[in-house]
């Protein structure tokens, strides 16, 4: 009765009445705040993190480790093991981003940019990530496909295991039971690093690696779509949308600023970590004649790797790919809803049930039906896809971070959190880059299609 009269009273005061979402939230806030008061630092920071995370662990996805795995049994170690690492880096400054805006405004990627820059820059990013996303999910498919038809699954059970955690992340009706379920999954992207451990590279073969010469080998195009692919594999548009939106369902405030920052690097520093470790299990394959892009037609690297060193690292490996493409799938979909519902002004949030945010769990669920469809047409250019998923990212993804560097220097938004100058030409370098990258690639490739420059 005394929650109606409350709820009563707010609405006579003219303010909208507390929704589950808010108590949902307020609960989780409650939890912080209590912890923060009795100076409980790990549990403090058990509670915080989560968004960062799973943005790096999610970007380690399937397609991404199949790309590392390939760099390595194709042009060994040298130039990738410090290349990732710094990608990484540069990922870090991106997302450190999102997390403040998310955390000081409240607010999700798409419903500030439609709100500060207007309906065409708003529908134009949601269209940009729903693309993106689309192809990309597809190819999470496929890896995990990959991974099942090392034990002799096929693309049925593939799609049957994602469509099933997707609905049952969302049964819970919690931000923070959907967040925790994730994170348990994400931590398993560490069979890469057991995958790497069972190959046992030689001490002086990773000694030596530790350069970025040489240079992958091969003619400029090939060295640009490895740079654009690369970096697709690290730093994508949903990735964007997905921390700033998840940061902002689940409360977080300024003060938890630095617990997001923990967060977002204890992420990137475990993603460089497992992308290292795919690396080197790919590099085992490299004195066995190596292995390209062959290793998405079939069981691919996961078999490769039993006949170099048994089972088991085969075995490892095929299940990293399928946790791989699980998170992947989970957490780029999620991006999508967040964007759906902010474009549309509905509710956008994981704390409110299914029966009361259809958009949002309608385009979280929607948008992996379609992608798990598409696995299972017969003839589709699946290989065509997955190949260049992270290309994609990475030629669309200049737009999304221009935005999100205006976002973070308006200071009628962000306050005395708005980038600092050392940040910003960090970041203005990072777009360069990616930017650089990307046109170089597309402008090279087209070039080539018209006979303009040899092959």
């Amino acid at each position: 009765m005394a929650t109606n009269e409350a709820t009563v009273s707010r609405g006579l005061l003219g303010a909208p009445p507390l929704t589950e979402e808010d108590a949902a939230r307020s609960a989780d806030r409650s939890r912080v705040h209590q912890a923060r008061a009795r100076r409980r630092r790990w549990y403090l920071l058990w509670l915080l993190v989560g968004p960062g995370i799973l943005a790096m662990l999610g970007e380690n996805d399937g397609p991404s480790m199949i790309a590392y795995a390939s760099d390595g049994a194709q042009y060994g170690l040298g130039f990738f093991v410090p290349f990732i690492p710094v990608l990484f880096a540069m990922s870090y400054v991106c997302q450190e981003m999102c997390m403040r805006i998310g955390a000081v405004t409240h607010r999700g990627y798409g419903e500030l940019v439609l709100q500060r820059y207007g309906r065409v820059w708003g529908w134009f990013g949601a269209a940009d990530l729903t693309l993106t996303n689309l192809v990309t999910l597809v190819a999470e498919f496929v890896a995990i496909r990959v991974g099942l038809a090392y034990f002799h699954l096929g693309a049925g059970v593939a799609v049957a295991l994602g469509m099933s955690l997707v609905l049952f992340t969302l049964s819970g009706g919690r931000y923070w039971r959907w967040e925790r379920i994730v994170l348990g999954l994400a931590l398993f992207n560490l069979l890469f690093v057991v995958a790497a451990v069972m190959v046992k590279p030689g001490a002086g073969t990773l000694a030596s690696s530790l350069s970025f010469t040489p240079l992958p080998g091969g003619s400029f195009n090939t060295l640009l779509l490895l740079l654009a692919s690369t970096i697709g594999a690290t730093v994508t548009p949903w990735m964007i949308f997905f921390q700033q939106s998840a940061s902002a369902d689940k409360g977080m405030t300024p003060a938890d600023v630095a617990h997001g920052r923990y967060d977002t690097a204890l992420g990137a520093v475990i993603a460089a970590a497992c992308g290292i470790g795919a690396l080197i299990a790919g590099a085992a394959l490299l004195a066995h004649g190596g292995s390209g892009i062959q290793g998405f037609a079939g069981a691919g690297f996961p078999q490769a790797l039993r006949h170099v060193d048994g089972s088991a690292a085969g075995a490892v490996f095929a299940l990293g790919l399928i946790e791989a493409g699980a998170v992947a799938i989970l957490t780029i979909s999620a991006s999508t809803a967040y964007a759906a519902g902010e474009c549309v002004g509905a509710s956008h949030s994981f704390n409110a049930s299914p029966r009361n945010v259809d958009i949002f769990h309608a385009a979280n669920v929607g948008v992996a039906l379609i992608a798990a469809l598409v696995i299972l047409i017969p003839g589709a250019p699946l290989l065509s896809i997955a190949l260049n998923a992270n290309v994609l990212a990475t030629v669309l993804l200049p737009v999304s971070l221009v935005l999100m560097l205006m976002l973070a220097n308006d200071e009628h938004l962000m306050g005395r959190w708005v980038n600092k100058r050392s940040t910003n030409l960090v970041a203005i370098g990072v777009v360069a880059f990616v930017a650089l990258c990307g046109a170089a690639y597309g402008v090279d490739s087209f070039l080539r299609t018209i006979h303009l420059v040899g092959a």
